[in-house]
Protein backbone atom coordinates (compact mmCIF):
# COMPACT_ATOMS: atom_id res chain seq x y z
CA UNK A 1 0.00 0.00 0.00
CA UNK A 2 1.16 3.34 -0.92
CA UNK A 3 0.96 6.57 0.48
CA UNK A 4 -0.37 7.76 -3.33
CA UNK A 5 -3.26 5.16 -2.88
CA UNK A 6 -4.13 6.50 0.24
CA UNK A 7 -5.70 9.75 1.57
CA UNK A 8 -6.30 11.11 5.05
CA UNK A 9 -9.96 12.21 5.91
CA UNK A 10 -10.88 14.17 9.32
CA UNK A 11 -13.81 16.18 10.42
CA UNK A 12 -13.42 19.20 12.13
CA UNK A 13 -15.38 21.64 14.44
CA UNK A 14 -14.07 23.93 16.87
CA UNK A 15 -10.30 23.13 16.94
CA UNK A 16 -8.08 26.16 16.88
CA UNK A 17 -6.21 25.11 19.93
CA UNK A 18 -5.06 21.66 19.03
CA UNK A 19 -4.97 22.10 14.78
CA UNK A 20 -1.45 22.91 14.53
CA UNK A 21 -0.21 20.27 16.51
CA UNK A 22 -2.25 17.40 14.24
CA UNK A 23 -1.38 19.38 11.35
CA UNK A 24 2.80 18.88 12.48
CA UNK A 25 2.26 15.33 12.44
CA UNK A 26 0.49 14.50 8.55
CA UNK A 27 3.76 14.34 6.19
CA UNK A 28 3.97 16.85 3.12
CA UNK A 29 3.50 14.48 0.44
CA UNK A 30 -0.05 12.88 2.16
CA UNK A 31 -3.54 14.26 0.59
CA UNK A 32 -5.21 15.46 3.60
CA UNK A 33 -9.21 16.22 3.57
CA UNK A 34 -10.88 18.45 6.43
CA UNK A 35 -13.90 18.31 6.46
CA UNK A 36 -15.31 21.16 8.80
CA UNK A 37 -18.10 22.52 10.71
CA UNK A 38 -16.28 25.21 12.68
CA UNK A 39 -17.48 28.50 13.92
CA UNK A 40 -13.48 29.34 15.12
CA UNK A 41 -10.63 29.93 13.34
CA UNK A 42 -10.05 26.30 12.33
CA UNK A 43 -10.30 26.29 8.26
CA UNK A 44 -8.13 29.47 8.33
CA UNK A 45 -5.17 28.04 10.49
CA UNK A 46 -5.09 25.13 7.86
CA UNK A 47 -4.98 27.15 5.14
CA UNK A 48 -2.33 29.12 6.71
CA UNK A 49 -0.35 25.70 7.79
CA UNK A 50 -1.06 23.64 5.22
CA UNK A 51 -2.14 24.97 1.85
CA UNK A 52 -2.12 21.98 0.32
CA UNK A 53 -4.97 20.87 2.81
CA UNK A 54 -8.82 20.51 1.07
CA UNK A 55 -10.87 22.19 3.40
CA UNK A 56 -14.46 21.07 2.52
CA UNK A 57 -17.13 23.04 4.87
CA UNK A 58 -19.76 21.61 5.90
CA UNK A 59 -22.12 21.95 9.26
CA UNK A 60 -23.23 18.22 9.69
CA UNK A 61 -22.32 15.59 12.24
CA UNK A 62 -19.02 13.33 12.00
CA UNK A 63 -20.43 10.14 10.29
CA UNK A 64 -21.75 13.10 7.35
CA UNK A 65 -18.48 14.20 7.73
CA UNK A 66 -16.44 11.36 7.08
CA UNK A 67 -18.53 10.40 4.44
CA UNK A 68 -18.09 13.56 2.61
CA UNK A 69 -14.44 12.72 3.19
CA UNK A 70 -14.67 10.04 1.73
CA UNK A 71 -16.93 10.54 -1.26
CA UNK A 72 -14.71 13.70 -2.47
CA UNK A 73 -11.87 11.53 -3.22
CA UNK A 74 -10.96 8.57 -5.54
CA UNK A 75 -8.20 6.72 -3.05
CA UNK A 76 -8.31 3.25 -3.06
CA UNK A 77 -7.68 3.42 0.99
CA UNK A 78 -9.02 6.11 3.42
CA UNK A 79 -6.80 6.85 6.88
CA UNK A 80 -9.97 8.50 9.04
CA UNK A 81 -8.39 9.95 12.00
CA UNK A 82 -9.19 13.32 14.40
CA UNK A 83 -7.76 16.12 15.04
CA UNK A 84 -6.72 15.58 18.21
CA UNK A 85 -4.24 13.36 17.76
CA UNK A 86 -0.91 12.93 16.44
CA UNK A 87 -0.14 10.50 13.51
CA UNK A 88 3.12 8.53 14.47
CA UNK A 89 6.25 9.17 12.99
CA UNK A 90 6.55 6.12 11.34
CA UNK A 91 2.59 5.77 10.32
CA UNK A 92 3.13 5.88 6.76
CA UNK A 93 5.75 3.20 6.97
CA UNK A 94 3.60 0.58 8.70
CA UNK A 95 0.90 1.29 6.18
CA UNK A 96 3.06 0.80 3.16
CA UNK A 97 4.17 -2.36 4.17
CA UNK A 98 0.47 -3.88 5.47
CA UNK A 99 -1.11 -6.57 3.73
CA UNK A 100 -3.17 -5.94 0.39
CA UNK A 101 -4.87 -9.05 0.13
CA UNK A 102 -7.88 -7.83 -1.46
CA UNK A 103 -10.16 -9.81 1.18
CA UNK A 104 -9.16 -6.84 3.71
CA UNK A 105 -11.63 -4.22 4.07
CA UNK A 106 -9.57 -2.18 6.26
CA UNK A 107 -7.47 -2.30 9.47
CA UNK A 108 -8.28 -1.40 13.16
CA UNK A 109 -5.06 1.01 14.43
CA UNK A 110 -5.02 2.00 18.22
CA UNK A 111 -4.54 4.45 20.13
CA UNK A 112 -1.44 5.70 22.28
CA UNK A 113 -1.04 8.65 24.22
CA UNK A 114 1.32 11.62 24.80
CA UNK A 115 0.94 12.60 28.22
CA UNK A 116 -1.52 11.14 30.20
CA UNK A 117 -4.06 8.24 31.20
CA UNK A 118 -1.45 5.68 30.23
CA UNK A 119 -3.04 3.03 32.02
CA UNK A 120 -6.15 3.33 29.80
CA UNK A 121 -4.56 3.57 26.98
CA UNK A 122 -2.96 0.37 27.60
CA UNK A 123 -5.87 -1.43 28.79
CA UNK A 124 -7.89 -0.29 25.70
CA UNK A 125 -5.29 -1.38 22.88
CA UNK A 126 -5.43 -5.04 25.55
CA UNK A 127 -9.58 -5.04 24.78
CA UNK A 128 -8.44 -4.47 20.96
CA UNK A 129 -6.59 -7.31 20.91
CA UNK A 130 -9.22 -9.28 22.11
CA UNK A 131 -12.21 -8.27 20.23
CA UNK A 132 -9.86 -9.37 17.29
CA UNK A 133 -9.42 -12.47 18.70
CA UNK A 134 -12.92 -13.43 18.46
CA UNK A 135 -13.59 -11.37 15.25
CA UNK A 136 -14.81 -8.41 15.78
CA UNK A 137 -13.68 -5.25 15.30
CA UNK A 138 -12.99 -2.64 18.24
CA UNK A 139 -11.79 0.65 16.06
CA UNK A 140 -11.58 4.10 17.35
CA UNK A 141 -12.35 6.80 14.33
CA UNK A 142 -9.34 8.43 15.57
CA UNK A 143 -7.17 5.63 13.43
CA UNK A 144 -8.73 3.52 11.13
CA UNK A 145 -7.93 2.55 7.46
CA UNK A 146 -10.87 1.70 5.03
CA UNK A 147 -10.20 0.19 1.59
CA UNK A 148 -13.03 2.15 -0.70
CA UNK A 149 -14.59 -0.77 -2.23
CA UNK A 150 -15.43 -2.07 1.25
CA UNK A 151 -16.83 1.17 2.32
CA UNK A 152 -18.82 1.24 -0.69
CA UNK A 153 -20.33 -2.31 -0.55
CA UNK A 154 -22.25 -1.60 2.96
CA UNK A 155 -23.39 1.87 1.95
CA UNK A 156 -21.04 4.05 4.03
CA UNK A 157 -21.33 5.44 7.61
CA UNK A 158 -24.45 5.24 9.17
CA UNK A 159 -25.50 9.40 9.17
CA UNK A 160 -28.19 8.58 12.22
CA UNK A 161 -25.45 7.79 14.61
CA UNK A 162 -23.73 10.74 16.55
CA UNK A 163 -21.44 8.72 18.26
CA UNK A 164 -19.94 5.38 17.64
CA UNK A 165 -19.83 5.59 13.96
CA UNK A 166 -16.57 4.26 13.82
CA UNK A 167 -17.13 0.40 15.15
CA UNK A 168 -20.63 0.68 13.36
CA UNK A 169 -18.88 0.81 10.27
CA UNK A 170 -16.33 -2.06 11.07
CA UNK A 171 -19.28 -4.12 12.36
CA UNK A 172 -20.98 -4.11 9.00
CA UNK A 173 -17.78 -4.99 6.94
CA UNK A 174 -16.95 -7.95 9.36
CA UNK A 175 -20.68 -8.82 8.49
CA UNK A 176 -20.62 -8.10 5.11
CA UNK A 177 -17.75 -10.67 4.44
CA UNK A 178 -14.69 -8.27 4.85
CA UNK A 179 -11.46 -9.35 6.94
CA UNK A 180 -10.74 -6.54 9.18
CA UNK A 181 -6.89 -7.42 11.11
CA UNK A 182 -6.19 -5.31 14.56
CA UNK A 183 -2.94 -3.73 13.34
CA UNK A 184 -1.37 -2.87 16.88
CA UNK A 185 1.76 -1.09 14.66
CA UNK A 186 -0.86 1.56 13.29
CA UNK A 187 -0.60 4.14 16.17
CA UNK A 188 -1.86 7.77 16.61
CA UNK A 189 -1.10 9.67 19.51
CA UNK A 190 -3.67 11.16 21.98
CA UNK A 191 -3.20 14.90 23.30
CA UNK A 192 -6.52 15.74 23.70
CA UNK A 193 -8.48 14.08 26.96
CA UNK A 194 -11.36 16.13 27.77
CA UNK A 195 -13.72 13.30 27.71
CA UNK A 196 -11.51 11.27 29.65
CA UNK A 197 -11.10 14.05 32.43
CA UNK A 198 -15.07 14.25 32.72
CA UNK A 199 -14.64 10.26 34.01
CA UNK A 200 -12.92 7.17 32.70
CA UNK A 201 -15.39 4.68 34.11
CA UNK A 202 -18.25 6.91 32.32
CA UNK A 203 -16.09 7.23 29.10
CA UNK A 204 -15.92 3.05 29.04
CA UNK A 205 -19.52 1.67 30.53
CA UNK A 206 -20.75 4.25 27.47
CA UNK A 207 -18.83 2.66 24.69
CA UNK A 208 -19.20 -0.83 26.20
CA UNK A 209 -22.96 -0.70 26.03
CA UNK A 210 -23.62 1.27 23.05
CA UNK A 211 -21.00 -1.33 20.61
CA UNK A 212 -22.58 -3.84 22.05
CA UNK A 213 -26.06 -2.77 21.21
CA UNK A 214 -24.98 -1.90 17.87
CA UNK A 215 -22.92 -5.40 17.16
CA UNK A 216 -25.88 -7.09 17.97
CA UNK A 217 -28.71 -4.50 16.18
CA UNK A 218 -30.92 -4.37 19.29
CA UNK A 219 -31.14 -0.18 18.60
CA UNK A 220 -33.98 1.40 17.11
CA UNK A 221 -33.14 4.73 15.26
CA UNK A 222 -34.50 7.03 17.62
CA UNK A 223 -31.81 5.20 19.89
CA UNK A 224 -29.07 5.23 17.49
CA UNK A 225 -29.64 8.85 17.15
CA UNK A 226 -29.09 9.83 20.63
CA UNK A 227 -25.61 10.10 21.95
CA UNK A 228 -26.62 9.68 25.63
CA UNK A 229 -25.05 12.40 26.40
CA UNK A 230 -21.25 11.95 25.09
CA UNK A 231 -20.56 14.87 23.16
CA UNK A 232 -21.68 17.33 26.37
CA UNK A 233 -19.67 15.43 29.06
CA UNK A 234 -16.69 16.93 28.20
Amino acid sequence: MCLDRATIIVPTRNEEEGIARFLSAIPDQADLVVVDSSDDRTPDIIRRLRPQTWVIPARVNIPEARQIGADAVTSEWLVFCDADVLLAPDYFEILGRLDDDPRIGGFVGTKSTVEGFDLYHRWFQRGQRLFDLVGIPAATGSNMVVRRPALDSVGGFDPTLTVNEDTELMFRLVKGGWRVPFEPRLQVLSFDHRRLEAGVARKLAHGAARNTALYLGVFGRSVRASDWGYWTAQ
